[in-house]
C-alpha cells in the first residue's frame, strides 16, 4: 500500500498551520546578485513557502516557529525518525528540528571561470551555491535586478556569453528556452562549467532493445534494465491528482511511452507538469520528455520527498539519478546539444 500523506501531516510539515514566531535566521550571507561566498557544509534551503520548526524529529512534536522560502539553514547532522512514515528523514538545525521533504540539500562553491566558449557558443552549467538572483542589462536603464525567479543549486543552464557584470567582475549570460531573445546575468563563480565526460552515454553499445524502464506507480519506484539486469531502482516522485493550470491531467499518464526528446536544461513554465504548485522552474536538470503535453523524467530542486507524489504529472528524481538516466536513455546526447529528438527507450508505466 502507498504510504499517505495527510493534509494534516502537510499542513504540520509547512508550516502553514502555525500561528507561532519566526525564529532568527542562520547568520549566512546569502547572495543578492554581486555576491559570492564559499562554505562547504550542508546547507539546507527551505523549497516551499514556509516550514515548521519542532522541538523533536516527530510530527507530533511541539512546533517552535517557522522557516520561510530561501532561508538557508545549517545542518547539524541528520537522523531517522520514527515519524512521517513515509519520509524518516530529519535535520538538526538552529533553533529546533526541520522535516526533509521541503527543503533542498546544498553547499556553496566557487568555480574557476572560463576563458572562452567553446566552439560551438555555448556550454553547459549547474549551479553550485543555494541559489541566484540573476540580473538583467539593457541600454536604457542598465543592470537591473531580475525578481521574476530565481536560479537553484543543482539546476543548469547553457552560458552564451561571458560579460563584465555590475560589480565588474566576470558573469555569465544565460539564454532563457521559455522566454524567446531573452538572456540574463549570473556571477560566473556560481555555475560550474560540466565537461563533456560527464555527459557521455552510458552503454551506448547495447541494442535499442536491451534498455527499458518500468515505473510502478503504486510503489513510486522507478526501474531501469538492461536485459533482466537492473542498473538503477530509486523512489520518485511522479503526478498527483489536483485541479489543473493548463487543462492536462495532473497524473502521470500509465502505458507504453518513448522517450522522444532529451534536454539538459529545460525552463519549465508556469503550468508545467513538472511541479506541483504550478511555479516557473528555471533550469530543469537532465529531461526526457516520454509524453505529449510536458511529461518528461528529470531531476529536481523544489522538494527532497521521493516516494511520494508531489508532481503534476512528471516523474521527479534527484538531480544525480537523473543525470545518470539522461546519459542512460536513448536518443544519444553530446555535450553541445540543447535538445535531441528520435524514437528513444522504452518507458512502462503502471
Amino acid at each position: 500500500m502507498r504510504p499517505s500523506f495527510s493534509r494534516r501531516d502537510f499542513l504540520k510539515l509547512s508550516g502553514m498551520a502555525l500561528g507561532g514566531l519566526a525564529l532568527p535566521s542562520f547568520d549566512f550571507d546569502v547572495p543578492n546578485g554581486n555576491q559570492a561566498f564559499n562554505y562547504e557544509g550542508l546547507i539546507a534551503r527551505v523549497a516551499t513557502h514556509s516550514i515548521s520548526v519542532f522541538d523533536e524529529p516527530d510530527i507530533d512534536a511541539k512546533t517552535l516557529g517557522f522557516r520561510f522560502e530561501d532561508e538557508l539553514l545549517n545542518v547539524y547532522y541528520q537522523v531517522e525518525a520514527k515519524t512521517p512514515v513515509y519520509n524518516t528523514t530529519w535535520y538538526r538545525v538552529w533553533g529546533g528540528w526541520v522535516h526533509s521533504a521541503f527543503v533542498q540539500n546544498t553547499y556553496a562553491r566557487y568555480n574557476d571561470v572560463l576563458d572562452e566558449l567553446p566552439e560551438a557558443g555555448l556550454q553547459l552549467s549547474e549551479v553550485t551555491v543555494p541559489y541566484i538572483q540573476p540580473w538583467s542589462f539593457d541600454k536604457w536603464q542598465g543592470w537591473q535586478v531580475f525578481r521574476d525567479f530565481k536560479l537553484y543549486h543543482g539546476s543548469t543552464h547553457w552560458i552564451v556569453d561571458i560579460a563584465e557584470g555590475p560589480d565588474k567582475r566576470a558573469w555569465y549570460m544565460i539564454e532563457s528556452d521559455l522566454y524567446d531573445g531573452f538572456n540574463y546575468f549570473v556571477p560566473a563563480e556560481h555555475l560550474r562549467p560540466i565537461p563533456e565526460d560527464e555527459l557521455t552515454p552510458i552503454s551506448p553499445e547495447l541494442p535499442f532493445e536491451a534498455k527499458y524502464v518500468e515505473m510502478d506507480l503504486e510503489k513510486q519506484v522507478l526501474t531501469a534494465y538492461e536485459y533482466d539486469k537492473v542498473v538503477l531502482k530509486t523512489n520518485v516522485s511522479t503526478g498527483i491528482f489536483s485541479r489543473s493550470t493548463n487543462d492536462l491531467p495532473t497524473l502521470t499518464p500509465k502505458g507504453r511511452h518513448n522517450i522522444y526528446s532529451k534536454m539538459p536544461s529545460k525552463h519549465m513554465g508556469v503550468g508545467s507538469p513538472a511541479s506541483g504548485d504550478g511555479r516557473a522552474l528555471p533550469g530543469v536538470p537532465w529531461t526526457s520528455f516520454f509524453a505529449q503535453g510536458g511529461y518528461a523524467i528529470h531531476g529536481t530542486y523544489w522538494h527532497n520527498n521521493f516516494g511520494l507524489q508531489m508532481s503534476s504529472g512528471c516523474i521527479n528524481m534527484r538531480n544525480e539519478d537523473a543525470k545518470f538516466m539522461f546519459r542512460w536513455l536513448t536518443p544519444e546526447n553530446d555535450a553541445e546539444t540543447v535538445e535531441q529528438t528520435g524514437y528513444g527507450t522504452q518507458i512502462i508505466i503502471f
